[in-house]
C-alpha cells in the first residue's frame, strides 16, 4: 500500500495550473530583503544545571559568536538564516557542539548548551568539539540524526521512520511500510522514547504488537535530534532486542509565539511554538490527512484517514527544578472503497481480503527533573493506550452476520512510573533507578482460522491485568587520561504473569562496554550484553474458546537475546568519520507458532495484529554480520553518508534446523548526499539497495478449499517450505530539491521530492486469486468444494513526485 500524494508526469503536463503554481513557488523572486536571524541560549553544567558564565559560544564554521553572561545566557545577532550549530568552550569542561537547528528571521532560536565537566587537568585539556555523539555506555552501535538530516532526507517526506531506514543495519521494503528491521531482527523488537517517556507506537495504522505502519505519528517540526541504538543499550532502557530509539524535542521558543502551516505529501499540519508565560513554553501541533479524497478520485481500493496531535509543555520552576508534560495521540480510520466501478484484478484482490479497521492511541506523560550538586533526580509518570478494531465480511457483504469472518476489538493500557538518579563525581558516572507498571489488556475476538488442516472458529473474550517492575544500574569510568572508557550495567525485569516471569534472576540483564583510543584519530570499542523483551500483549492475553490462557499454560517466557559487538572508528577530521562494526546476536525462548510451526520472528510485517495465537517459547535464532559507515559533513560542501551492511538472520523450525528468516536480506547499501547552494537552495539524493528477502510459497491444496479460502479471502502459505524462495533485489533512487525564502516577518519553504526516479519495478510475491479475469469465482467442476486458483503478477514501484509547502510566521 502506498500512502503518498502523487502526480503522474502525464497528468502534470496536462495540468497547466499546477505547472504555474510549481514554477511560481520555486522561482518566486525575492521582493523583500530578509533580515538576519538571532540565536539566544543558556550555557550550564549538564550535571548540576548551574550557569556557566564567560563561556565562549561560536556559530560553527563562522567567526560570529558571543560570551555568556553571569547567568549563562548569550545572544548572537546577525546570523544568516538556515541550519546552524554552535560550539561552546569553557576551561574545565569538554568542548560542546550543539545539534542542528534552523535559524530564521521570524523568531529567535533558543538553544540549551549543557556542558560536561572534564576529568583532565587544565594543562592536559585537548578535548575538541565533535559533531558525532559518543557515550560511555554505548561506544558502539549508536547513531545520531540531526534535524537537518531528517528535514532534507530525500524520499522520506519528513517521516522519521523512513529516515531511520537509511541508517546502517536497518532494512527497508519496497512495500512503503515503516517497519523498523534492525540487524536481522523482526519489527516487534524495538522500543521508542519521546523525551524519555516511552511511546508504544511510532506509526499510523500500526500493526498491533509490532512497529510497522505506513506513516509516522511524530511531527518533525518539534524534533531536535534522534538517538538510534542498534546495540549496546543503556541499562535504564528495556523491552527491546534489536533497537532503542530516543526522540528529543526542541525547547519552546521564549521570544514569541510562532506559527507554521504545512502542506505535506499526505497531510495538512498546523504547529505552534512559543511562550505561555515567563517560565512556561508550549509546543503543539495537529495534522489531518487528505489521502482518502485522493485515493477515492484515482480509484484505490482502500481509503485511509489519519489525524494526530502532539504536545510539549515546559515549566521552569527554578534553576534546580523543571517539569515537562508531553502528549502524543492519533486517530486512524481505514475503510474500503467498495464503490469502485469495474475494478481490475489487483483492486478485487485487495478488496477481497483487507478488513475495515479503526484505531486510536495516545501517550501522556510528566517528567520532573531535580538538579543536585553532583547530578540530578528524574521522575517520569506516564499513561498510554491503544484501541484497535477491525472486521471483515466475505465478499464485503454485510447484509448477514453469517458472512462475518472477522470481528476484532482490543485495548492495551499501560500506567508507568520510573525514577532515575544520575551522579557524576571524580570521573565516575553512576546511574541507577527503578520503575513499576500496571497494564490492562482487553480483547474480544471472533475469527475463522485453519489450524492443523481444520477450519475452526476462534471466539473468546479476554481480560488481563499485569503488574511489572524494573530495577537497573550502570557505572561508567574513564581512565588512562581519558583514553580508556569502561561501563558496566545490570538490569532485571519481572511481572506477575507467571511464577517464572516473577523471578528476577531469570531476567538478569548484564552489559559491559569498553572503548580505547588507539591514537588521536583511532578508537576501538566493544560491547556485550543480554537483553530481554516481554512477548506482545496479544500473545500474553490469547485464550482458547474455553477461556484458558493457553500461552500461560504453555509456560510463556521473556524473549532473550545475547549481543556481541566490536567496532573500529577512524576520525580523519572534525567533520568526518569511518566506522566498521561486527555484530552477532543469539535469540532464545522466541515464541513458536503452534498452528503454523514457525517462529513468530518471521511475522509482524503485515497490517493487522501480530502474536494473537497459541505459542511455545522454544524457538532459537541468530543474526550476524558487519556494517561499514563513512560520513563527511563538509566534503566539498556536501554532507555525505555511505553505509553498507552484510547481515544474515536465521531461526529454528520445528526440527530445530536454522532457516533464513523473513528479514534475511544479506546486503543493505545506502548512499545519501545533500548540498546547500547560494540563496538557500538545497539538493539531495539517496540511493538504496536491499537484497532480496526470502518468502514462503503458497499451499495450493489448503488454499483451494472453498471454506478455507472464504475464511480469509486470500491464499495460505506452505510453512513446511518456510522462506525457501527469494525475491529479486530492490533498489531505488530518490531526489529532493528545497528552496527557502526569508522575508521580513515570515518565511516560506518549498520542496519537490521524487521517489524512485528511474521507476524501478520490484518483483513481489504473486497474488493468489479464486476469480477469473472478469471477477467471477472459479469453482472446480470436478470438486465443487474447491476453487480453481490462479496467480496474478505483483510488483511494487512507481515514480512518486510529491510537493511540500511550509509557511512560518
Amino acid at each position: 500500500m502506498v500512502f503518498s500524494l502523487t502526480f503522474e508526469p502525464s497528468a502534470m503536463k496536462k495540468n497547466k495550473a499546477l505547472q504555474l503554481v510549481i514554477t511560481a513557488l520555486l522561482f518566486f523572486p525575492l521582493l523583500l530583503t530578509a533580515q538576519k536571524g538571532e540565536i539566544s541560549g543558556r550555557v550550564y553544567d549538564a550535571t548540576t544545571n548551574e550557569a556557566l558564565p564567560f563561556t565562549n559560544v561560536l556559530v560553527w564554521g563562522t567567526q560570529i559568536g558571543a560570551t555568556s553572561d553571569i547567568d549563562g545566557n548569550f545572544i548572537i545577532k546577525g546570523v544568516e538564516p538556515g541550519f546552524h550549530r554552535v560550539a561552546a568552550t569553557q576551561l574545565g569542561y569538554e568542548d560542546l557542539l550543539s545539534e542542528d537547528f534552523l535559524v530564521s528571521n521570524t523568531k529567535k532560536v533558543f538553544v540549551n548548551l549543557p556542558m560536561k565537566p572534564s576529568a583532565l587537568k587544565l594543562d592536559e585539556f585537548v578535548v575538541k568539539a565533535s559533531p558525532f555523539l559518543k557515550k560511555e555506555e554505548s561506544p558502539v552501535s549508536l547513531r545520531t540524526l540531526g534535524i537537518q538530516e531528517i528535514e532534507k532526507n530525500p524520499g522520506s517526506n519528513r517521516d522519521i521512520s523512513r529516515v531511520i531506514q537509511s541508517l546502517p543495519g536497518v532494512a527497508s521494503t519496497p512495500a512503503y511500510r515503516n517497519d523498523v528491521l534492525v540487524r536481522g531482527g523482526g519489527p516487534s523488537e524495538n522500543s521508542f522514547y519521546l523525551d524519555g517517556i516511552e511511546i508504544p507506537n511510532l506509526n499510523h495504522f500500526a500493526t498491533q504488537g509490532a512497529s510497522g505502519g505506513p506513516n509516522g505519528i511524530i511531527n518533525v517540526d518539534f524534533i531536535r535530534e534522534v538517538e538510534f541504538y542498534s546495540g549496546a543499550f543503556p541499562a535504564n532502557r528495556g523491552k527491546a532486542l534489536s533497537s532503542i530509539i530516543e526522540f528529543r524535542q526542541i525547547e519552546p521558543n521564549r521570544d514569541k509565539m510562532n506559527v507554521r502551516a504545512t502542506l505535506g505529501a499526505s497531510d495538512l499540519a498546523l504547529s505552534l511554538n512559543g511562550p505561555i508565560s515567563e517560565n512556561t513554553g508550549l509546543l503543539f501541533s495537529v495534522r489531518r490527512s487528505y489521502l482518502q479524497f485522493l485515493f477515492d478520485v484515482i480509484g484505490l481500493p482502500f481509503l485511509p484517514t489519519y489525524n494526530d496531535a502532539q504536545l510539549k509543555y515546559d515549566i521552569r520552576l527554578n534553576e534546580k527544578n523543571k517539569i515537562s508534560i508531553i502528549g502524543l495521540g492519533a486517530i486512524d480510520d481505514f475503510s474500503l472503497n467498495t464503490g469502485i466501478k469495474d475494478p481490475d484484478e489487483n483492486q478485487r484482490y485487495l478488496l477481497g481480503y483487507l478488513p475495515v479497521n479503526t484505531q486510536w492511541n495516545y501517550t501522556i506523560g510528566v517528567s520532573w527533573k531535580h538538579f543536585r550538586d553532583n547530578g540530578f533526580d528524574q521522575l517520569v509518570v506516564s499513561r498510554n493506550m491503544l484501541n484497535n478494531n477491525s472486521y471483515k465480511y466475505t465478499n464485503n457483504d454485510e447484509s448477514s452476520e453469517a458472512n462475518k469472518i472477522l470481528d476484532y476489538s482490543s485495548d492495551e493500557i499501560e500506567n508507568k512510573i520510573r525514577y532515575e538518579r544520575l551522579i557524576r563525581s571524580n570521573g565516575w558516572k553512576i546511574n541507577f533507578g527503578a520503575g513499576a507498571e500496571y497494564a490492562r489488556y482487553n480483547n474480544s475476538t471472533y475469527q475463522k482460522r485453519v489450524i492443523s488442516g481444520n477450519l475452526i472458529e476462534i471466539n473468546y473474550q479476554s481480560k488481563l491485568d499485569l503488574l511489572s517492575a524494573e530495577l537497573f544500574g550502570q557505572v561508567s569510568k574513564t581512565v588512562l587520561k581519558d583514553r580508556l572508557s569502561l561501563s558496566l550495567g545490570l538490569r532485571t525485569d519481572i511481572n506477575d504473569y507467571s511464577s517464572e516471569m516473577s523471578k528476577p534472576w531469570n531476567q538478569l540483564s548484564p552489559r559491559f562496554s569498553a572503548s580505547y583510543a588507539l591514537a588521536p584519530k583511532w578508537n576501538i570499542s566493544f560491547n556485550t550484553g543480554r537483553y530481554y523483551q516481554l512477548p506482545a500483549y496479544t500473545t500474553l492475553g490469547f485464550r482458547n474458546n474455553e477461556g484458558a490462557l493457553v500461552n500461560k499454560e504453555n509456560d510463556l517466557r521473556y524473549i532473550g537475546s545475547n549481543h556481541l559487538v566490536g567496532g573500529l572508528e577512524f576520525l580523519p577530521n572534525e567533520n568526518a568519520k569511518i566506522t566498521l562494526e561486527g555484530f552477532y546476536k543469539w535469540y532464545d525462548h522466541y515464541p513458536f507458532s503452534v498452528a503454523d510451526s514457525i517462529s513468530l520472528a518471521n511475522k509482524g510485517a503485515d497490517y493487522g495484529v501480530y502474536g494473537d495465537e497459541e505459542v511455545l517459547s522454544i524457538s532459537d535464532g541468530r543474526a550476524y554480520g558487519f556494517e561499514i559507515l563513512a560520513r563527511d559533513r563538509m566534503f566539498e560542501s556536501f554532507n555525505i553518508i555511505v553505509s553498507y551492511t552484510f547481515v544474515r538472520s536465521e531461526f529454528t523450525t520445528s526440527d530445530d534446523t536454522f532457516t533464513p528468516s523473513s528479514w534475511d536480506n544479506k546486503h543493505l547499501l545506502n548512499i545519501t548526499a545533500t548540498k546547500g547552494f547560494k540563496r538557500h537552495w538545497n539538493l539531495g539524493m539517496k540511493w538504496r539497495f536491499v537484497g532480496g528477502a526470502p518468502y514462503t510459497p503458497y499451499d495450493i491444496i489448503k488454499s483451494s478449499n472453498r471454506a478455507n479460502w472464504d475464511a480469509q479471502g486470500r491464499g495460505y502459505l506452505n510453512f513446511s517450505q518456510l522462506n525457501s524462495l527469494r525475491l529479486g533485489n530492490f533498489h531505488q533512487l530518490d531526489v529532493r530539491v528545497d528552496k527557502q525564502y526569508f522575508f521580513d516577518k515570515w518565511s516560506l519553504l518549498v520542496y519537490i521530492d521524487i521517489q524512485n526516479l528511474y521507476n524501478f519495478q520490484a518483483t513481489e510475491q504473486d497474488y493468489l486469486t479464486n476469480l477469473d479475469p472478469d471477477g467471477n469465482p472459479q469453482i472446480d467442476p470436478n470438486n465443487p468444494d474447491d476453487y480453481i486458483l490462479r496467480q496474478i503478477p505483483n510488483s511494487a514501484g512507481q515514480v512518486l513526485p510529491t510537493i511540500g509547502i511550509m509557511v512560518e510566521f
